[in-house]
């Protein structure tokens, strides 16, 4: 009977020698997986460490007035970000050599786990009067949301399932049904907070996997007029929505109130012209524009380093979205494509929806930039994820030059 490889050798020196072939294989298949476990994409890296560096700084530029006016310590948001992006580098190294195998196993745990906090949220949230909703839970030394995991896991477990199903994507039974159970649960969860914004990221997030996978069309049209009468009545029915709404279209209608955010931002906006007002000589975050060192951080990038500053960290961050797919289309396997393209995908959305809500293109929602807004455990997690995407990044089969002696 011929042996296993890895099984135990034993017994003559015959069947030692018969051995020797077996270790050699095993020793080339080793060596075979070293490389193809190569370093991770150095372009995608430099970028996010690129964008990440001006951030960090943009965040001591905008906060350092309101930090002093609470606390007396002008620079207490940006060292309590520096600490975490520091940190979250690491992370970020340490998650570029988590193996996708390991993703795809713990995929459904971890769906399961971000719906208990997502639950939890709702008996011992916390965030209340002052946001209008309990978003976060309260570890006691940290705060934080458990929609963003909620955003990754989706990532992973659709990716796991679409690779599962196969070919019988194209049906209901395989293509749909799953998929919508679980962005059903996810957004019924988001619901009760209330969290429109992650709600339409994880639909939005959850029909580009499906698309991505082979969902036919026609299940998005019927879907698509599913979810806008379902959006509609919920704006209608729900009081903060039905204001931002209002705010959107007439921001001035009230602008002490609801339309104050988006006004001071637009101000801020325009007071930045073409080259700015200068890094740190902004006016709009003296205590004029609310949330300007976090979701409305944009705002002051506009109005210190003008149009051309804006615009170039926004050519960053489509280079890194870019880079990003590209790496999705040159993956090896359909589970890595599909993680890539999930969570560049998350990052286009995000970028693409928070640019949109301080230009009043869109109204308001809780929707941060990424690796700029102000948040710890945000900063990590998205960290976390391109980490991730570096992770894939090393199943890309490397091309042998002729030192390495060609085709083995």
């Amino acid at each position: 009977m011929d042996r296993y490889v890895g099984e135990p050798v034993t017994g003559s020196a015959s069947d030692g020698r018969a051995a020797a072939p077996e270790r050699e294989l095993r020793d080339r298949v080793r060596e075979s997986r070293r490389v193809e476990r190569g370093a991770f994409d150095m372009p995608f890296f430099l970028l996010t460490l690129l964008i990440l560096t001006i951030g960090v700084i943009m965040v001591l530029s905008a906060s350092f007035a309101r930090a002093y006016y609470y606390g007396g310590n002008a620079t207490y948001f940006f060292v309590r970000q520096l600490g975490f992006a520091l940190f979250g580098v690491v992370l970020m190294l340490v998650a570029s050599h988590v193996t996708p195998a390991f993703m795809r196993s713990v995929s459904l745990p971890f769906l399961l786990f971000t719906w208990v906090l997502l639950f939890m949220v709702l008996i011992v949230g916390t965030g209340g009067e002052e946001v209008g909703a309990n978003r976060w839970l309260d570890l006691g030394f940290v705060q934080f949301q458990p929609s963003e995991l909620a955003k990754i896991a989706e990532i992973l477990f659709f990716a796991t399932l679409i690779c599962t199903y196969k070919d019988k994507m194209k049906t209901f039974k395989y293509g749909v049904l799953p998929f919508g159970i679980v962005i059903g649960i996810t957004v019924l969860l988001l619901y009760f907070e209330p969290h429109l914004s992650a709600s339409v990221i994880i639909i939005a997030l959850g029909a580009i996997m499906m698309w991505a996978g082979g969902t036919r069309w026609q299940y998005f049209a019927v879907g698509g007029a599913a979810v806008g009468a379902v959006g509609y009545l919920v704006v209608t029915k729900m009081a903060y929505a039905s204001a931002r709404i209002t705010a959107w279209l007439d921001p001035w209608s009230d602008p002490l109130d609801s339309g104050l955010q988006t006004i001071q931002s637009l101000y801020a906006i325009g007071s930045g012209g073409l080259l700015g007002l200068g890094l740190g000589q902004g006016r709009q975050k003296y205590m004029y524009l609310p949330e300007e060192h976090n979701d409305f951080i944009f705002s002051i990038v506009c109005e210190e380093l003008g149009f051309v500053g804006a615009m170039l960290i926004l050519v960053l961050f489509a280079l890194l979205i870019i880079r990003g797919y590209w790496l999705a289309v040159h993956a090896r396997d359909r589970f890595g494509a599909l993680v890539i393209t999930g969570i560049t995908s998350l990052l286009a959305i995000q970028v693409i929806l928070n640019v949109a809500v301080v230009t009043n293109l869109v109204p308001c929602t809780g929707i941060s930039l990424p690796f700029f807004s102000y948040g710890g455990t945000a900063l990590l997690l998205q960290l976390a994820e391109m980490g991730i995407v570096l992770s894939v990044s090393r199943e890309i089969p490397l091309r042998r030059s002729k030192s390495d002696g060609g085709e083995k």
